[in-house]
C-alpha cells in the first residue's frame, strides 16, 4: 500500500501539486475505495486543484459542476433541447407516424442535453467529478446529490433510469460558508486541507513561479506565514502567493521593501478593509519580521517563522 500511496504522490507531483502524505493517501483511497472526496479549508489552500491534478494524473476527463444558490437539479443534471425538439415537430408534420411515436423520438437521448451529473455518469471511461463549492447550494440540492452519489443512477420520466456504466471519482470541495448535512459526510472521505507551512509554501513558489530568485522566494513565503496570524477578513491564499510572486517578478522586483509591498497589496486582497488594515497597522511588523529571518540567517523554517512572529507580537 505504501508503494501505491508513494506512486500517488508521483503522479501529483509530476502535475505539479505538492502534495503531503495526507492528501496522496485521501486520493489514493477514494480512488481505490470509489468514494467521494469532499475536501475542505480556506479558499485559495488548493481544494479545487486536487480534482484537477488527479484528472491529469489518471488522464480522464474533468467535469466540473460549480455550485451557487439557487442551483437546482435540472441545471445540474438535464435539459431537453426544446429548439431542436421544436424543430423536429415541424419537420416531421405530415408525415404517416402516429403522435405516439413522434412524442417517443422526440424525448430520446438524442434531444438530451447532458449536464454535469448526467454527462459523468454516462462516459465509458471514469472521469473525474468535481463538485465546487458545494456549500453555496441550499439543502434541498444537497439531498438530490447524496441520491446521485449514493447509486450514479438517475431516473429521467420520458427515458427510464440510466445508471453509471462507468463510475466517477468524485471529488466535493467546501469553504465552510454553511455547515454540511451529516448524511453527505457519512457517504464521503474527509480531508482537511490547511494553509501550508513555509516549507511547503516555499516548495509550492519555486514549482510554480521558477523564475522568482531564491531569496525573493524566501521573503514571500515567510511574510505569507506571517500575515496569516493577522485578524483579516480574508486572509490570503496560496493561490494569493503564487499571483504576488508573479507580480513582483513582472515589476522586476527581486526583494521585499514597502514600496514593494505597498504597490502589489491589491495582488493580495480582495477586500478595502483587509488592505487598509495592514497598511496602517501591520506593514511594518511584517517586514520587521522577514528582516529579523534575514538577520539569523538561513535554512528559514516554519519555527524560525513563528519565533519571529512571537517577538514581534505578529498574532490575531
Amino acid at each position: 500500500m505504501h508503494s501505491e500511496i508513494n506512486r500517488i504522490q508521483e503522479l501529483l507531483a509530476n502535475q505539479g501539486y505538492v502534495a503531503d502524505r495526507t492528501i496522496a493517501t485521501s486520493v489514493y483511497l477514494s480512488i481505490t475505495l470509489r468514494k467521494p472526496l469532499l475536501i475542505e479549508g480556506a479558499a485559495g489552500v488548493g481544494k479545487t486543484e486536487v480534482a484537477k491534478v488527479m484528472a491529469r494524473a489518471l488522464d480522464a476527463d474533468l467535469i466540473r459542476l460549480q455550485c451557487y444558490e439557487g442551483l437546482d437539479a435540472t441545471t445540474a443534471l438535464y435539459e431537453w433541447n426544446y429548439q431542436k425538439q421544436l424543430l423536429h415537430i415541424r419537420l416531421s408534420e405530415g408525415g404517416e407516424r402516429s403522435l405516439a411515436e413522434r412524442e417517443a423520438e422526440i424525448f430520446s437521448e438524442g434531444f438530451l442535453l447532458k449536464r454535469p451529473l448526467l454527462d459523468a455518469i454516462t462516459r465509458s471511461q471514469p472521469p473525474v467529478l468535481l463538485v465546487d463549492e458545494i456549500d453555496r447550494a441550499d439543502e434541498e440540492f444537497e439531498a438530490f446529490l447524496l441520491e446521485v452519489l449514493s447509486d450514479f443512477q438517475v431516473s429521467i420520466p420520458e427515458i427510464g433510469t440510466i445508471a453509471a456504466t462507468a463510475i466517477p471519482n468524485v471529488v466535493l470541495t467546501s469553504n465552510r460558508t454553511r455547515e454540511l448535512g451529516d448524511a453527505l459526510r457519512r457517504r464521503c472521505l474527509y480531508l482537511w486541507i490547511d494553509y501550508p507551512t513555509f516549507e511547503k509554501e516555499l516548495e509550492i513558489v519555486r514549482l510554480k513561479v521558477p523564475a522568482v530568485n531564491g531569496r525573493l522566494a524566501e521573503q514571500i513565503s515567510a511574510f505569507m506565514q506571517l500575515i496569516r496570524r493577522v485578524r483579516l477578513e480574508k486572509a490570503p491564499g496560496v493561490a494569493e502567493t503564487l499571483d504576488w510572486s508573479a507580480a513582483l517578478m513582472a515589476l522586476h522586483r527581486d526583494h521585499l521593501d514597502r514600496a514593494a509591498v505597498e504597490e502589489t497589496l491589491g495582488v493580495l486582497f480582495k477586500h478595502h478593509d483587509d488592505a487598509a488594515v495592514v497598511r496602517a497597522q501591520w506593514l511594518d511588523q511584517l517586514l520587521d519580521g522577514v528582516a529579523a529571518l534575514e538577520q539569523e540567517g538561513r535554512p528559514w523554517s516554519q519555527e524560525a517563522v513563528v519565533r519571529a512572529a512571537e517577538r514581534l507580537a505578529i498574532r490575531r
